[in-house]
């Protein structure tokens, strides 16, 4: 770093401690609430968690809040060692991949403290104005996950030079395949077409660490470059660049590209069956939006392109700000840019948007359809004063469709087979639930107290579907991201339970 950018270096020393604390704190709630085969047993004492291990080890902290966005825990008893790092911890437990992750962990927490670092020396003169400004404000990751900054095969330079929160410009390349050896749906803009070629934008990282990429470099004119969005590997076209004009009334698109590394628990790629899905899903989630009158729109799939291999692929969306009438004084955020803000932390405000949230998205699932509805896929349009007033949802790659639902609705299910397809109730229920109470609203509160009063504040407004009432009294699922990232053989997706969501978080 004193290579790259030395004036970083006394905000990153100041940065580090309350890394480490926040790092620790996401592993301890991990390790107080996720169904880990080596915890054999929990046990709750003058607010302090006592975790038995296998082995007859014992691990002792403060009770965790499994909403809590304070990184209250700065160090955590083994056996009468006290454990201040969550790398030194991990390695100190002996578990199975224990190794390997406690690695991870202190490159998470340095990436964290890097990021704290870079936004200490941003200031937002007087507030953001562009969605992608929102995003880049965003600077501790996943609010849930130790690996919250973890970012594998990213040095610093590349970290400065792609990383949201320090928010660069990225220019973007382009590969030139043949039009025969590519699928692409929806509309692919003539300005990245070469005659019987395609033109697909690629970012650095992935063009320096991906060798073998399919078809041609080509020279991307020097504008063609983007400011990069929460997802890092999705970016916001800066204007004047080839993009201009190709989605609805003018604008520019979001470019989702296929840098392809491990964040958080899963490596992210862009599939050929994502590709080959993205205009029937996103001409029929657009469809089903507008049943919702006016509460919920979704940015629409323009096109989609991919060389046949994960490795190269690109998606272009139509931009949220498309859903907000600037002219009127309205804006749209992501959700999870809001997060310990001033407007977050009114009680008033959280109630009116859980209101509106779980209206939405209940009526959607109910419908057949889960969203995956975190922080970063949810946004809110806001009106002049504030008040939170309709739902953008992007990113329709991992919800959940249910054909049994559907047809009870009399509503066509779209021609699609695969992961995206399923009437398991539990898998729909979770999807949704674990995204949007578990993840946006339990981030948003800040506490478990803080989400059970705005829950119970938004729960008359709630027609008593199924599901609602499943919501409201039933155990709330969560992924267990720690368990996830130490279970490399498990497939899919792994739950925990954090209580039911209107009284106290459950520790087993």
């Amino acid at each position: 770093m004193g290579d790259v950018r030395p004036t970083l270096g006394p905000a990153y020393a100041a940065a580090l401690p309350g890394a480490r604390a926040a790092v620790l704190t996401r592993l301890w709630r991990a390790l107080a609430y996720e169904p880990l085969p080596w915890v054999v047993r929990r046990a709750v004492s003058g607010g302090e968690l006592t975790v038995a291990l296998t082995g007859g080890a014992r691990l002792r902290g403060p009770l965790p809040d499994p909403y809590a966005g304070d990184a209250y825990v700065r160090e955590l008893d083994l056996d009468g060692t006290a454990h201040p790092r969550a790398a030194g911890l991990m390695a100190a437990l002996g578990v199975p991949e224990g190794g390997g992750f406690a690695a991870e962990l202190d490159a998470s927490t340095a990436s964290l403290a890097l990021s704290r670092a870079g936004q200490s020396l941003h200031g937002d003169g007087g507030g953001p104005a562009e969605v992608w400004q929102w995003e880049q404000r965003v600077v501790d990751g996943h609010p849930y996950h130790p690996n919250c900054r973890y970012r594998p095969g990213f040095s610093v330079a590349e970290e400065l030079a792609y990383a949201p929160e320090h928010r660069p410009v990225v220019p973007l390349g382009l590969r030139a395949v043949r039009a025969d050896a590519c699928r692409v749906t929806g509309a692919w803009p003539a300005a990245l077409r070469d005659g019987a070629r395609i033109l697909i934008p690629v970012h650095p990282w992935q063009a320096e660490h991906v060798p073998g990429l399919p078809g041609e470099a080509v020279a991307a004119p020097p504008e063609f470059a983007g400011h990069p969005l929460m997802a890092l590997r999705s970016l916001a076209p800066v204007a004047g660049g080839p993009l201009d004009g190709c989605a609805p009334g003018g604008a520019a698109p979001q470019l989702k590209t296929a840098l392809s590394t491990r964040l958080t628990s899963s490596v992210r790629d862009i599939s050929v069956y994502s590709i080959e899905t993205a205009a029937a899903v996103s001409d029929f989630a657009a469809a089903l939006a507008a049943r919702l009158d006016g509460r919920l729109h979704v940015t629409r799939t323009l096109g989609a392109a991919t060389a046949l291999t994960a490795d190269l692929a690109a998606v272009l969306r139509e931009p949220p700000e498309r859903y907000a009438d600037a002219a009127a004084g309205e804006r749209v955020v992501p959700v999870g840019a809001l997060a310990g803000t001033a407007r977050a932390a009114s009680p008033a405000w959280r109630a009116a948007f859980a209101r509106l949230a779980l209206s939405v998205c209940l009526r959607v699932l109910e419908l057949g359809v889960a969203l995956e509805a975190h922080g970063q896929n949810l946004l809110v349009v806001l009106s002049p004063g504030g008040e939170p007033l309709r739902l953008v949802y992007r990113d329709l790659a991992d919800i959940r469709i249910s054909p049994a639902r559907l047809a009870a609705h009399g509503i066509p299910a779209p021609p699609l087979a695969g992961r995206l397809v399923t009437d398991d109730e539990a898998a729909l229920r979770r999807k949704l639930f674990g995204s949007l109470v578990s993840g946006a609203l339990g981030a948003l509160a800040g506490s478990a107290g803080a989400l059970a009063e705005d829950l119970a504040a938004a729960a008359p407004a709630l027609e008593r579907t199924p599901d609602a009432v499943a919501l409201l009294g039933g155990p709330l699922p969560a992924k267990a991201l720690t368990l996830m990232r130490l279970s490399p053989g498990a497939p899919g997706d792994l739950w925990t339970t954090l209580g039911t969501p209107l009284g106290a978080p459950a520790v087993r």
